[in-house]
Protein backbone atom coordinates (compact mmCIF):
# COMPACT_ATOMS: atom_id res chain seq x y z
CA UNK A 1 0.00 0.00 0.00
CA UNK A 2 2.85 2.38 0.79
CA UNK A 3 4.46 1.67 -2.58
CA UNK A 4 1.18 2.27 -4.42
CA UNK A 5 0.72 5.53 -2.54
CA UNK A 6 4.21 6.70 -3.47
CA UNK A 7 3.65 5.67 -7.08
CA UNK A 8 0.31 7.44 -7.52
CA UNK A 9 0.45 10.36 -5.09
CA UNK A 10 4.02 10.77 -3.88
CA UNK A 11 7.33 11.63 -5.53
CA UNK A 12 7.85 8.25 -7.13
CA UNK A 13 9.36 4.99 -5.92
CA UNK A 14 12.60 5.40 -3.99
CA UNK A 15 13.05 1.77 -2.96
CA UNK A 16 14.47 -1.06 -5.03
CA UNK A 17 13.86 -4.75 -5.41
CA UNK A 18 11.08 -6.89 -6.78
CA UNK A 19 8.25 -4.88 -5.18
CA UNK A 20 9.34 -1.77 -7.07
CA UNK A 21 9.36 -3.71 -10.33
CA UNK A 22 5.94 -5.19 -9.56
CA UNK A 23 4.43 -1.79 -8.81
CA UNK A 24 5.86 -0.29 -11.98
CA UNK A 25 4.60 -3.20 -14.08
CA UNK A 26 1.02 -2.48 -12.95
CA UNK A 27 1.30 1.31 -12.98
CA UNK A 28 -0.98 1.83 -15.98
CA UNK A 29 -3.75 -0.28 -14.44
CA UNK A 30 -3.42 1.47 -11.09
CA UNK A 31 -3.63 4.90 -12.71
CA UNK A 32 -6.64 3.81 -14.76
CA UNK A 33 -8.43 2.59 -11.61
CA UNK A 34 -7.63 5.86 -9.86
CA UNK A 35 -9.09 7.81 -12.80
CA UNK A 36 -12.24 5.65 -12.76
CA UNK A 37 -12.59 6.15 -9.01
CA UNK A 38 -12.47 9.94 -9.45
CA UNK A 39 -15.12 9.76 -12.17
CA UNK A 40 -17.37 7.64 -9.91
CA UNK A 41 -16.86 10.02 -6.99
CA UNK A 42 -17.34 13.02 -9.33
CA UNK A 43 -14.11 14.73 -8.28
CA UNK A 44 -11.13 15.96 -10.23
CA UNK A 45 -8.40 16.15 -7.58
CA UNK A 46 -6.87 13.31 -5.61
CA UNK A 47 -7.37 15.15 -2.31
CA UNK A 48 -11.11 15.34 -2.97
CA UNK A 49 -11.26 11.57 -2.46
CA UNK A 50 -10.65 12.05 1.27
CA UNK A 51 -13.65 11.07 3.37
CA UNK A 52 -15.20 14.32 4.64
CA UNK A 53 -17.36 13.10 7.50
CA UNK A 54 -15.13 13.27 10.57
CA UNK A 55 -12.47 15.75 9.56
CA UNK A 56 -14.77 18.30 8.01
CA UNK A 57 -16.06 21.44 9.65
CA UNK A 58 -19.01 21.14 12.05
CA UNK A 59 -21.42 22.42 9.38
CA UNK A 60 -20.87 19.34 7.24
CA UNK A 61 -23.00 17.17 9.50
CA UNK A 62 -25.96 19.57 9.13
CA UNK A 63 -26.06 20.00 5.36
CA UNK A 64 -28.58 17.66 3.69
CA UNK A 65 -27.64 15.41 0.82
CA UNK A 66 -29.02 17.32 -2.15
CA UNK A 67 -29.97 15.46 -5.31
CA UNK A 68 -30.62 17.39 -8.52
CA UNK A 69 -32.96 15.59 -10.89
CA UNK A 70 -31.43 15.58 -14.37
CA UNK A 71 -34.38 16.59 -16.53
CA UNK A 72 -32.47 15.66 -19.68
CA UNK A 73 -33.10 12.03 -18.75
CA UNK A 74 -36.04 11.90 -16.36
CA UNK A 75 -38.48 14.01 -14.35
CA UNK A 76 -38.98 14.81 -10.67
CA UNK A 77 -42.08 12.65 -10.27
CA UNK A 78 -40.37 9.56 -11.68
CA UNK A 79 -37.35 10.00 -9.41
CA UNK A 80 -39.61 10.44 -6.38
CA UNK A 81 -41.44 7.23 -7.32
CA UNK A 82 -38.12 5.40 -7.71
CA UNK A 83 -36.95 6.37 -4.22
CA UNK A 84 -40.33 5.47 -2.74
CA UNK A 85 -39.93 1.99 -4.22
CA UNK A 86 -36.51 1.87 -2.55
CA UNK A 87 -38.18 2.29 0.85
CA UNK A 88 -37.84 6.07 1.25
CA UNK A 89 -40.73 8.16 2.59
CA UNK A 90 -41.54 11.27 0.56
CA UNK A 91 -42.69 14.17 2.77
CA UNK A 92 -43.66 16.58 -0.02
CA UNK A 93 -42.27 20.05 -0.65
CA UNK A 94 -40.40 21.63 2.26
CA UNK A 95 -42.03 24.72 3.73
CA UNK A 96 -38.96 25.94 5.61
CA UNK A 97 -35.26 25.39 6.19
CA UNK A 98 -36.20 23.90 9.56
CA UNK A 99 -38.01 21.05 7.80
CA UNK A 100 -34.82 20.31 5.88
CA UNK A 101 -32.86 20.42 9.13
CA UNK A 102 -35.19 17.85 10.71
CA UNK A 103 -34.68 15.20 8.00
CA UNK A 104 -33.61 11.80 9.32
CA UNK A 105 -33.75 8.14 8.46
CA UNK A 106 -35.11 7.26 5.02
CA UNK A 107 -37.15 10.42 4.51
CA UNK A 108 -36.79 13.07 1.82
CA UNK A 109 -38.30 16.36 0.69
CA UNK A 110 -38.63 18.49 -2.41
CA UNK A 111 -36.57 21.63 -1.83
CA UNK A 112 -38.45 24.81 -0.94
CA UNK A 113 -36.52 27.01 -3.40
CA UNK A 114 -35.36 24.95 -6.39
CA UNK A 115 -37.96 22.95 -8.33
CA UNK A 116 -35.79 20.01 -9.39
CA UNK A 117 -33.86 19.49 -6.16
CA UNK A 118 -34.52 16.75 -3.59
CA UNK A 119 -33.13 16.79 -0.05
CA UNK A 120 -32.17 13.71 1.96
CA UNK A 121 -30.61 13.39 5.44
CA UNK A 122 -26.94 14.43 5.66
CA UNK A 123 -24.34 11.97 4.33
CA UNK A 124 -26.89 9.75 2.59
CA UNK A 125 -24.77 7.94 -0.01
CA UNK A 126 -26.08 7.53 -3.55
CA UNK A 127 -22.80 6.88 -5.38
CA UNK A 128 -23.85 3.26 -6.01
CA UNK A 129 -27.43 4.14 -6.92
CA UNK A 130 -28.54 3.16 -10.41
CA UNK A 131 -29.97 6.66 -10.90
CA UNK A 132 -26.57 8.21 -10.17
CA UNK A 133 -24.46 5.83 -12.24
CA UNK A 134 -26.84 6.27 -15.20
CA UNK A 135 -26.81 10.08 -14.96
CA UNK A 136 -30.48 10.45 -14.03
CA UNK A 137 -29.54 12.31 -10.83
CA UNK A 138 -26.64 14.65 -10.06
CA UNK A 139 -25.23 14.88 -6.54
CA UNK A 140 -24.84 18.65 -6.25
CA UNK A 141 -25.05 21.00 -3.30
CA UNK A 142 -28.01 23.38 -3.32
CA UNK A 143 -25.83 26.50 -3.35
CA UNK A 144 -23.96 25.16 -6.37
CA UNK A 145 -27.29 24.89 -8.22
CA UNK A 146 -28.02 28.61 -7.79
CA UNK A 147 -25.72 30.00 -10.53
CA UNK A 148 -27.25 28.13 -13.48
CA UNK A 149 -30.76 28.51 -12.05
CA UNK A 150 -30.35 32.29 -11.74
CA UNK A 151 -28.67 32.64 -15.13
CA UNK A 152 -31.78 30.98 -16.61
CA UNK A 153 -30.93 31.04 -20.33
CA UNK A 154 -33.81 30.35 -22.70
CA UNK A 155 -33.70 27.20 -24.84
CA UNK A 156 -31.63 27.89 -27.95
CA UNK A 157 -29.30 30.38 -26.24
CA UNK A 158 -25.53 30.44 -26.68
CA UNK A 159 -23.89 30.23 -23.24
CA UNK A 160 -20.32 30.30 -21.93
CA UNK A 161 -19.32 28.37 -18.82
CA UNK A 162 -16.05 30.17 -18.26
CA UNK A 163 -14.42 27.99 -15.56
CA UNK A 164 -16.39 24.83 -16.11
CA UNK A 165 -14.78 21.71 -14.60
CA UNK A 166 -15.85 19.41 -13.04
CA UNK A 167 -19.09 20.11 -14.92
CA UNK A 168 -22.08 19.99 -12.56
CA UNK A 169 -23.07 23.56 -13.43
CA UNK A 170 -22.53 22.83 -17.12
CA UNK A 171 -24.91 19.87 -17.02
CA UNK A 172 -27.41 22.03 -15.12
CA UNK A 173 -27.18 24.68 -17.85
CA UNK A 174 -27.80 22.01 -20.49
CA UNK A 175 -30.90 20.84 -18.63
CA UNK A 176 -32.22 24.42 -18.43
CA UNK A 177 -31.52 24.82 -22.17
CA UNK A 178 -33.23 21.45 -22.82
CA UNK A 179 -30.15 20.59 -24.92
CA UNK A 180 -31.19 23.30 -27.38
CA UNK A 181 -28.54 25.90 -28.03
CA UNK A 182 -24.79 25.87 -27.53
CA UNK A 183 -22.56 25.73 -24.46
CA UNK A 184 -18.89 26.73 -24.69
CA UNK A 185 -17.05 25.35 -21.64
CA UNK A 186 -13.47 26.28 -20.73
CA UNK A 187 -10.94 24.92 -18.28
CA UNK A 188 -7.15 24.88 -18.27
CA UNK A 189 -6.70 21.42 -16.71
CA UNK A 190 -6.63 18.46 -19.13
CA UNK A 191 -7.55 15.84 -16.52
CA UNK A 192 -10.44 17.90 -15.18
CA UNK A 193 -11.78 18.33 -18.71
CA UNK A 194 -11.51 14.58 -19.33
CA UNK A 195 -13.49 13.88 -16.15
CA UNK A 196 -15.99 16.54 -17.16
CA UNK A 197 -16.46 15.07 -20.65
CA UNK A 198 -17.27 11.68 -19.12
CA UNK A 199 -19.75 13.20 -16.69
CA UNK A 200 -21.52 15.30 -19.34
CA UNK A 201 -21.85 12.32 -21.66
CA UNK A 202 -23.30 10.23 -18.83
CA UNK A 203 -25.77 13.04 -18.09
CA UNK A 204 -26.98 13.07 -21.71
CA UNK A 205 -25.64 16.56 -22.49
CA UNK A 206 -25.31 17.48 -26.16
CA UNK A 207 -24.50 20.75 -27.89
CA UNK A 208 -21.40 21.55 -25.85
CA UNK A 209 -17.83 22.36 -26.85
CA UNK A 210 -15.03 21.77 -24.33
CA UNK A 211 -11.81 23.72 -24.70
CA UNK A 212 -8.59 23.41 -22.73
CA UNK A 213 -8.06 27.14 -22.61
CA UNK A 214 -7.67 29.90 -20.08
CA UNK A 215 -10.86 31.95 -20.37
CA UNK A 216 -8.79 35.14 -20.19
CA UNK A 217 -7.23 34.19 -23.55
CA UNK A 218 -10.60 33.76 -25.27
CA UNK A 219 -11.22 36.54 -27.80
CA UNK A 220 -14.63 38.16 -27.23
CA UNK A 221 -14.53 39.35 -30.84
CA UNK A 222 -14.25 35.83 -32.27
CA UNK A 223 -17.28 35.26 -34.55
CA UNK A 224 -17.78 31.88 -32.85
CA UNK A 225 -18.98 33.74 -29.74
CA UNK A 226 -20.97 36.46 -31.49
CA UNK A 227 -24.27 34.97 -30.27
CA UNK A 228 -23.22 34.39 -26.65
CA UNK A 229 -25.89 36.10 -24.54
CA UNK A 230 -25.28 34.40 -21.16
CA UNK A 231 -22.11 33.68 -19.20
CA UNK A 232 -21.70 31.65 -16.02
CA UNK A 233 -18.48 32.65 -14.23
CA UNK A 234 -17.37 30.58 -11.24
CA UNK A 235 -13.64 31.38 -11.05
CA UNK A 236 -10.93 29.95 -8.84
CA UNK A 237 -11.34 31.13 -5.27
CA UNK A 238 -10.19 30.34 -1.73
CA UNK A 239 -12.88 27.66 -1.33
CA UNK A 240 -13.48 28.85 2.23
CA UNK A 241 -17.19 28.03 2.02
CA UNK A 242 -16.75 24.32 1.34
CA UNK A 243 -17.90 22.58 4.52
CA UNK A 244 -16.49 19.17 3.57
CA UNK A 245 -12.97 20.45 3.10
CA UNK A 246 -10.50 18.89 5.50
CA UNK A 247 -9.10 21.64 7.73
CA UNK A 248 -5.47 22.42 7.07
CA UNK A 249 -3.01 25.03 8.22
CA UNK A 250 -3.37 26.85 4.90
CA UNK A 251 -7.17 26.74 4.97
CA UNK A 252 -7.29 30.39 6.11
CA UNK A 253 -5.72 32.33 3.22
CA UNK A 254 -3.38 35.20 3.95
CA UNK A 255 -4.28 38.76 3.05
CA UNK A 256 -1.79 38.55 0.18
CA UNK A 257 -3.41 35.36 -1.14
CA UNK A 258 -6.88 36.93 -0.97
CA UNK A 259 -5.70 40.03 -2.81
CA UNK A 260 -4.10 37.89 -5.52
CA UNK A 261 -7.31 35.87 -5.93
CA UNK A 262 -9.44 39.02 -5.98
CA UNK A 263 -7.20 40.58 -8.61
CA UNK A 264 -7.65 37.54 -10.85
CA UNK A 265 -11.42 37.49 -10.22
CA UNK A 266 -11.79 41.17 -11.12
CA UNK A 267 -9.83 40.61 -14.31
CA UNK A 268 -11.84 37.57 -15.41
CA UNK A 269 -15.19 39.21 -14.55
CA UNK A 270 -14.29 42.34 -16.52
CA UNK A 271 -13.19 40.16 -19.44
CA UNK A 272 -16.50 38.26 -19.39
CA UNK A 273 -18.46 41.51 -19.58
CA UNK A 274 -16.64 42.46 -22.78
CA UNK A 275 -18.48 39.89 -24.95
CA UNK A 276 -20.50 42.03 -27.36
CA UNK A 277 -23.85 40.17 -27.31
CA UNK A 278 -23.81 39.43 -23.58
CA UNK A 279 -27.12 40.20 -21.84
CA UNK A 280 -26.84 38.40 -18.50
CA UNK A 281 -23.98 37.07 -16.37
CA UNK A 282 -23.80 35.21 -13.07
CA UNK A 283 -20.66 35.59 -10.95
CA UNK A 284 -20.31 33.05 -8.14
CA UNK A 285 -17.71 31.75 -5.70
CA UNK A 286 -17.60 29.16 -2.93
CA UNK A 287 -15.85 31.73 -0.76
CA UNK A 288 -16.96 33.49 2.41
CA UNK A 289 -14.54 36.40 2.02
CA UNK A 290 -15.82 39.84 1.09
CA UNK A 291 -12.59 40.48 -0.85
CA UNK A 292 -13.55 37.77 -3.38
CA UNK A 293 -17.24 38.60 -3.47
CA UNK A 294 -18.82 42.02 -2.88
CA UNK A 295 -15.51 43.85 -3.35
CA UNK A 296 -14.95 42.21 -6.75
CA UNK A 297 -18.47 43.07 -7.94
CA UNK A 298 -18.16 46.65 -6.69
CA UNK A 299 -14.83 47.21 -8.44
CA UNK A 300 -16.05 45.84 -11.78
CA UNK A 301 -19.34 47.75 -11.61
CA UNK A 302 -17.39 50.95 -11.02
CA UNK A 303 -15.38 50.11 -14.11
CA UNK A 304 -18.36 49.10 -16.29
CA UNK A 305 -21.32 50.48 -14.37
CA UNK A 306 -22.67 52.43 -17.30
CA UNK A 307 -23.19 49.23 -19.30
CA UNK A 308 -24.25 46.71 -16.63
CA UNK A 309 -26.39 46.73 -13.51
CA UNK A 310 -26.74 44.43 -10.54
CA UNK A 311 -30.02 42.49 -10.56
CA UNK A 312 -31.94 41.93 -7.34
CA UNK A 313 -31.76 38.17 -7.76
CA UNK A 314 -34.10 35.71 -6.06
CA UNK A 315 -35.81 38.14 -3.62
CA UNK A 316 -37.18 35.26 -1.51
CA UNK A 317 -33.65 34.00 -0.73
CA UNK A 318 -33.04 34.79 2.95
CA UNK A 319 -29.33 35.69 3.01
CA UNK A 320 -28.16 38.75 1.09
CA UNK A 321 -24.81 40.31 0.26
CA UNK A 322 -22.80 42.20 2.86
CA UNK A 323 -23.37 45.97 2.96
CA UNK A 324 -20.11 46.72 1.14
CA UNK A 325 -21.71 49.21 -1.26
CA UNK A 326 -25.19 50.54 -2.07
CA UNK A 327 -27.17 47.74 -3.71
CA UNK A 328 -25.00 44.90 -2.44
CA UNK A 329 -28.10 43.38 -0.86
CA UNK A 330 -29.07 42.34 -4.41
CA UNK A 331 -26.35 39.66 -4.16
CA UNK A 332 -26.94 36.29 -2.50
CA UNK A 333 -25.00 34.51 0.18
CA UNK A 334 -25.37 30.97 1.49
CA UNK A 335 -24.03 29.19 4.56
CA UNK A 336 -24.47 25.93 6.51
CA UNK A 337 -26.06 27.76 9.45
CA UNK A 338 -28.56 29.92 7.56
CA UNK A 339 -29.40 28.05 4.35
CA UNK A 340 -28.16 24.50 5.09
CA UNK A 341 -25.76 24.59 2.15
CA UNK A 342 -22.09 25.13 1.48
CA UNK A 343 -20.89 28.70 1.86
CA UNK A 344 -21.51 30.50 -1.42
CA UNK A 345 -21.84 33.91 -3.06
CA UNK A 346 -23.82 34.79 -6.21
CA UNK A 347 -24.26 38.05 -8.09
CA UNK A 348 -26.34 38.53 -11.25
CA UNK A 349 -25.31 41.27 -13.70
CA UNK A 350 -27.45 42.43 -16.59
CA UNK A 351 -26.79 44.73 -19.51
CA UNK A 352 -28.51 48.13 -19.46
CA UNK A 353 -30.82 49.35 -22.16
CA UNK A 354 -32.04 47.89 -25.40
CA UNK A 355 -31.59 44.13 -25.79
CA UNK A 356 -31.13 43.57 -22.07
CA UNK A 357 -32.40 40.32 -20.58
CA UNK A 358 -35.72 40.34 -18.78
CA UNK A 359 -35.37 40.36 -14.95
Amino acid sequence: QVLVYDLLFGKGLKCGGRWKALARRHRARLEAELARLKVRQKVSRNEDLLAPARAASPGASQVPRYVRVNTLKTCVDDVIDFFKRQGYSYLGKAASVEELRALSGKKFLLDLHLPELLAFPPQTDFHDSLLYTSGHIILQDKASCLPAFLLGPAAGSHVIDACAAPGNKTSHLAAILKNKGQIFAFDVDTKRLATMSTMLTRAGVTGFQLAQQDFLTVDPGDPKYSKVTHILLDPSCSGSGMVNRVPREEAAPSAERLQALAGFQRKVLSHALSFPALRRLVYSTCSLHREENEDVVRAVLQERGSAFRLVNAFPSWPCRGLAAFPGAESCLRASPADTLTHGFFVAVLERHGEGAAAP
